[in-house]
């Protein structure tokens, strides 16, 4: 039970220090329900007090990284949350803090809360067909830790222009930018990502510490307040989930440049 993570759509397996969580609910097209984005926490926090676990890697599986919360509001019979835990769910800032080395192996579609997953590990090893996007402004949702890490990671222009059009990108274009660092063939991916955790683990665990925590300066403010706001009283998040689900054109976009 000790690397049961209380979620249907993740896995743990270990392999020597390294513990590996899947991403695997291959029927939702891996969308995470909220048992899962908080099965990430415990994946870290597993990596982070067990002696014979030294780092994480979180990867996904078929042509599917993540794409983000299901939208449907599906969960699974399986998954368990503690009671009253709110927000407290997301796992972004526990990966970007964790004192064990977090690496994301990106085998495919990455965006939204997958992308966030990436971009808060130490390093994101990506195959040359992942591909990205940033589609929350699509549903209506100001997301702040968008907000303040991409203008950290891409800068304050390809951010504006990454959160306000939600276009797709490449592996190839997200590295140039900045938004990952490393992409190699798609058959390569585990091994480079295996490297990528040996390499860390050749530098100190305080001295690291400190350095990410110097890193993590960079980032601006995370305004979950005006997020919740947003979430709780505006009428675009709800309109945004219903157009998404219905397949249909959401009520702010002028028909005459609606693309199906």
């Amino acid at each position: 039970m000790a690397d049961d993570l209380g979620a249907a759509g993740l896995r743990f397996e270990r392999e020597g220090v390294i513990g590996w969580c899947y991403i695997d609910r291959p029927h939702a097209r891996n969308a995470f329900t909220p048992a899962m984005y908080y099965g990430l926490k415990r994946a870290v926090r597993l990596v982070n007090e067990d002696k014979d676990l030294a780092a994480l890697i979180i990867t996904g599986t078929g042509d599917v990284f993540a794409p983000g919360g299901d939208l449907g509001g599906r969960e699974e019979p399986e998954d368990r949350l503690p009671e009253g835990i709110g927000n407290d769910i997301l796992p972004f800032l526990t990966i970007r803090d964790s004192r064990a080395p977090v690496v994301s192996a990106v085998n495919g579609i990455c965006q939204a809360g997958g992308l966030l997953v990436a971009m808060m590990s130490d390093v994101c090893v990506a195959s040359d067909r992942a591909t990205f996007r940033v589609p929350e402004l699509l549903r209506g949702i100001p997301d702040a830790t968008f907000a303040a890490a991409l203008p950290a990671h891409v800068g304050m222009a390809v951010a504006r222009d990454l959160l306000l059009t939600a276009r797709r990108l490449d592996a190839a274009e997200a590295q140039r930018i900045g938004l990952i660092s490393r992409v190699v063939p798609h058959e390569q991916l585990r091994e480079a990502a295996i490297q990528a955790v040996r390499e860390i683990l050749h530098t100190p665990p305080m001295a690291r510490m400190l350095t990410k925590r110097m890193l993590n300066e960079r980032y601006g403010l995370f305004d979950y307040e005006t997020m919740q706001w947003a979430l709780d009283e505006s009428p675009e998040p709800r309109e945004g989930m219903r157009a998404f689900m219905e397949k249909r054109r959401p009520a702010w976009v002028p028909e005459e440049i609606w693309e199906k």
